[in-house]
């Protein structure tokens, strides 16, 4: 078994066990909160924090590991050197910031956000200062997935993930009377600290040294190519905060549902992403100057992508509102709440096959260096989200938010495919749209069956939903894999190869 395989599988129970703790942490953030303006202010302290972990973990390494893999095969010296002085340039970077905003954080909330409850602007602003107090370890935490990704080292990366999710949870359930909601703060930051200890170990054993360097070889080229990426990276939680800028306007935890919502459709995009997409990145990276291979990894890595994800877009239709009963139903979260978390679901669905397509897309003109490309293209639709927003939320209310996201999608990844494709061999394109489409007709079919056997058997109403669940996903697995059988036996064969190859 080849070494990038027995990654992927071990990626992939990692990445599966981080999901379940993230699921833990929220049905317990369910559980003691429930869905309110608390919450509300939570998740939107929390939204920094992501976006602060998607700058540094996606924006920094699409950058940094193109690079750092072709100087190391130049210059390991060199590569070291530069590796060690961009690391000290961001985290005092990060320190400036961090003590900036501690002291304006009262202020800065409010800007960021809008108008908001007081109740929802007093968590929020309070949470966020715990955050910026420890944002450094969260920082690194953060930037050493690209060294170890660079290396093929890919555990850690998701253990830190595991341990701050966890840990947010097991706090919560142990000190949230003491703390309130601060608890699952607290939790995160000591999970990241325990974090940053094993992937500074990993990164040591796997012959990382850090060094005292500021100045770098070509600093002034890096920085420029990485400050569009970085931009590039944060798009989607700029679309995030202007959601819950109109979320915040609309009814009190509005913004807990599209959280809950998001989610849910997060879940299968975050496991591939942490996994198949992330070791075809790195093969992306090492084949940029050999286009017929790199062609190749382009088209096999949307097929595989839409393979696996389309079937899950229609599944979450189908029997999404089961789902989100029996993660969040309980304790202070009402069925209400459920219910209103579901009509976000229903708009947020076909985000999960659209992210994956654009993830891997995205991931080809990073390969290529094309930054400035990618941050033309995503800063678009930061205008179009805004105008959308503002249009559905008047029309359909909070899930209106859910619709226009969706639909920012379609423009995403219809406008990066052909920026992606025009570079590549005319028939590629074509072949982009033709596997698009004879994957949707039986993925469509499927979920159609399964939301039909969900409606209109009525025991299905009579067990908990946990059941419901364990079902219904067979079945639906099983409908799916028949019809693209029948359909399109030559897509199934060639998934069922890649799985099984020893060599990659």
């Amino acid at each position: 078994m080849s070494q990038l395989r027995k990654s992927a599988l071990l990626l992939t129970s990692l990445a599966i066990t981080v999901k379940l703790a993230g699921f833990f942490r929220e049905a317990v953030l369910a559980r003691e909160f429930g869905a309110n303006e608390t919450t509300d202010g939570y998740l939107l302290a929390f939204s920094l924090i992501t976006l602060m972990v998607a700058m540094l973990a996606t924006g920094f390494s699409n950058v940094f590991l193109p690079r750092y893999v072709k100087d190391r095969k130049e210059d390991p010296v060199a590569a070291e050197k530069m590796a060690s002085g961009v690391l000290n340039i961001i985290v005092s970077v990060i320190i400036v910031l961090s003590f900036i905003g501690i002291l304006f954080v009262d202020r800065l909330i409010p800007m960021l956000f809008g108008s908001m409850d007081p109740v929802t602007e007093a968590v929020a602003v309070n949470t966020t200062r715990i955050f910026l107090i420890f944002a450094v370890i969260i920082a690194i935490n953060a930037m050493f997935e690209s060294y170890l990704q660079a290396r093929r080292i890919f555990a850690p990366v998701q253990v830190w993930k595991l341990l701050s999710t966890l840990m947010a949870a097991v706090f919560a359930l142990l000190f949230s009377d003491v703390w309130g909601i601060y608890s699952l703060a607290y939790g995160f930051i000591f999970g990241a600290g325990i974090g940053l200890i094993v992937q500074a170990a990993a990164l040591f054993k796997g012959g990382f040294r850090w060094q005292p360097a500021i100045s770098f070889n070509e600093r002034s080229t890096f920085f420029i190519m990485l400050a569009p990426a970085l931009m590039n990276s944060v798009v989607g939680q700029v679309n995030l905060f202007v959601d819950r800028i109109f979320a915040t306007n609309t009814v009190g935890g509005a913004v807990t549902y599209l959280n809950n919502g998001s989610l849910l459709v997060s879940v299968p995009h975050t496991l591939y992403a942490s996994t198949m997409a992330a070791i075809f990145f790195t093969l992306l990276s090492e084949q940029v100057n050999q286009r017929k291979q790199f062609e190749d990894t382009v088209q096999r890595a949307v097929m595989v992508t839409m393979v696996i994800l389309m079937p899950i877009s229609f599944g979450l239709l189908a029997i999404g509102q089961d789902a989100i009963s029996f993660i969040f139903e309980r304790g202070a979260f009402t069925a209400e709440d459920t219910l209103k978390t579901y009509q976000t679901l229903m708009f947020y669905s076909p985000i999960v096959v659209l992210q994956g397509i654009q993830y891997i897309l995205s991931k080809s003109l990073y390969a290529r260096r094309q930054t400035t490309l990618v941050l033309k293209i995503s800063a678009t639709t930061i205008l179009l989200n805004a105008v959308a927003n503002w249009f559905f939320v008047q029309w359909l209310g909070y899930p209106g938010l859910a619709l226009a996201s969706a639909l920012i999608s379609v423009y995403f990844v219809t406008t990066t495919s052909w920026f992606v494709y025009k570079d590549l061999t005319d028939r590629r394109y074509r072949d982009f749209w033709k596997e698009f489409m004879a994957v949707l007709v039986p993925a469509g079919l499927m979920g159609l069956s399964v939301f039909l056997i969900r409606q209109f058997v009525p025991w299905f109403d009579m067990i908990p939903s946990l059941m419901v669940i364990l079902i219904l996903a067979p079945v639906g697995a099983a409908i799916y894999f028949a019809l693209m059988w029948i359909f399109q036996r030559n897509k199934v064969k060639r998934v069922i190869s890649m799985v099984r190859r020893k060599r990659t």
